[in-house]
């Protein structure tokens, strides 16, 4: 891999000596890394397949990277492909972040974050994840989905009309658009992309984003900022830009000096950057702020002129077998839309109705499932949820080869003894999805556009015996 010249020449005036052993670093075997979700029991790698992330109570290192796309647990939520840096988030949650509160995950795609923060977040707590770029937001709901925690919505919006939930979230966390100078060892194609012009756009984007979505956050609330570059126009000349245009606090974590976390290469705010010389991992740079306390403005809904008793003549009616399919703590949570069934728990249903009215939502809390005349189809993502009723649905367990199978949306052969009706597939007892069994064939309800697609079958995969 070769560096851009005028990476080395500014970034060897940062790190003056230290440099060479980055550049070492840059050349060696990217780390792989995981994170497991505990919310759907998901135990740690045998030690001999995993190794502690220091700075993460559910991250591990990997001795190898595997072909995670053929690991049915992967589909099933049990773990995330993550970058362990970037698992320095939850350090920050666990300083700053003691009760319940709404979390907006600005850009969120493909869903490392939210899927941490849904682990990391008080009970209670609601976590709203946007991305701007459409095709990437589904990418987002399809792995918050996977994760299964109901406390969620997703959002594709632009941040500047985000900026206009006045006041609504507690905590923003921003991992903005940045040079990727951190990420040129995963990505050696990334180097031919990187220049100073570019360094300067981003730096200059970074501000516009955080000046678009600040009046959201609420006065005395919390601003994460992260980036994966290594520069000090991107990360300490944009925090001091934040305290000094912003009147924001920047705030310290507490972090072990074994570690080999690097604090501020310029100013004395507290920031913390990950150099992979020093730490297991790629480029990473984190700081936290605090918005100055104030005022908080309530928002409003617009007023819309609808003739509520002509709408629910023809309102469908939630079966009674929605309830059935849930844990009974989620039971209250049902609500319609449309012809789908959702559930939505108390955090997301306080603030559903102003975000239907500002927002794109691609998904709020849990699909159950789509109502077609008497009967209502359970949806896939239901399956996938921590508030599934695991006695609601017969269910049967796969096999690895039957498991890859079903993910490729392929057709199955059922135990004869499998009840007929809609039943889970299951491996090493994680939900992959539901079939609906005929008797003599069983329909694959494996959602289309998740499937692999891929005809290679290596191995079986083995993180897990």
């Amino acid at each position: 891999m070769a560096l851009p010249i005028d990476f080395i020449t500014r970034t060897r005036a940062l790190l003056g000596d230290e440099f060479d052993k980055l550049e070492k670093a840059l050349l060696a075997d990217v780390p792989v890394s995981i994170r497991i979700n505990r919310q759907k029991g998901t135990l740690p790698p045998t030690s001999d397949r995993g190794s502690a992330v220091v700075w993460s109570k559910t991250g591990y290192y990997l001795p190898e990277r595997l072909s995670f796309t053929f690991d049915p647990l992967f589909h099933a939520g049990a773990y995330y492909v993550q970058e362990a840096a970037s698992m320095f988030l939850e350090q920050a949650i666990r300083t700053h972040v003691t009760t319940p509160i709404r979390c907006l995950d600005l850009c969120a795609a493909p869903g490392g974050k939210s899927t941490h923060l849904l682990s990391l977040l008080p009970e209670g707590s609601l976590l709203v994840s946007n991305e701007v770029i459409r095709s990437r937001s589904h990418i987002l709901a399809e792995n918050i989905a996977k994760w299964g925690n109901p406390n969620s919505i997703v959002l594709n919006n632009d941040p500047e009309e985000l900026g206009q939930l006045t006041h609504l979230f507690d905590l923003i966390v921003t991992d903005v658009p940045c040079s990727g100078e951190g990420m040129f060892r995963k990505d050696t194609d990334s180097t031919g992309e990187w220049s100073v012009a570019n360094v300067e756009l981003c730096a200059a984007r970074q501000r516009r984003i955080i000046h678009d979505i600040w009046d959201a956050l609420k006065p005395g609330g919390l601003l994460i900022y992260s980036t994966c570059t290594y520069n000090i126009e991107e990360n300490e000349e944009n925090i001091h830009y934040i305290i000094e245009e912003l009147g924001a606090e920047a705030l310290s974590i507490s972090t072990p000096e074994e570690w080999g976390i690097t604090g501020p290469l310029k100013y004395d705010h507290p920031v913390y950057r990950f150099f992979p010389h020093k730490t297991k991992g790629e480029g990473f740079f984190l700081a936290v702020v605090r918005k100055a306390e104030g005022e908080i403005e309530e928002i409003r809904l617009k007023s819309k002129n609808k003739n509520k008793k002509e709408k629910s003549k023809s309102a469908p009616v939630i079966p009674h077998t929605a309830k059935e399919y849930l844990y009974d703590s989620f039971a209250n949570g049902l609500r319609l839309n449309g012809n789908f069934v959702t559930m939505q728990p108390e955090s997301v249903q306080e603030v559903f109705p102003l975000l239907q009215d500002k927002c794109h939502i691609l998904s709020a809390g849990v699909c159950i499932g789509e109502l077609k005349g008497k009967d209502l189809i359970p949806a896939h993502e239901l399956a996938l949820s921590t508030a599934l009723n695991p006695e609601a649905f017969p269910s049967v367990e796969l096999s690895w080869e039957d498991a890859i199978k079903y993910l490729r949306k392929e057709v199955l052969l059922l135990p004869e003894e499998t009840k007929k009706g809609y039943v889970v597939m299951r491996y090493k007892g994680f939900p992959l999805g539901f079939v609906k069994n005929l008797g003599n064939r069983a329909n694959n309800l494996y959602p289309q556009e998740w499937r692999i697609r891929t005809s290679h079958l290596p191995e079986k995969i083995n993180l897990y015996s």
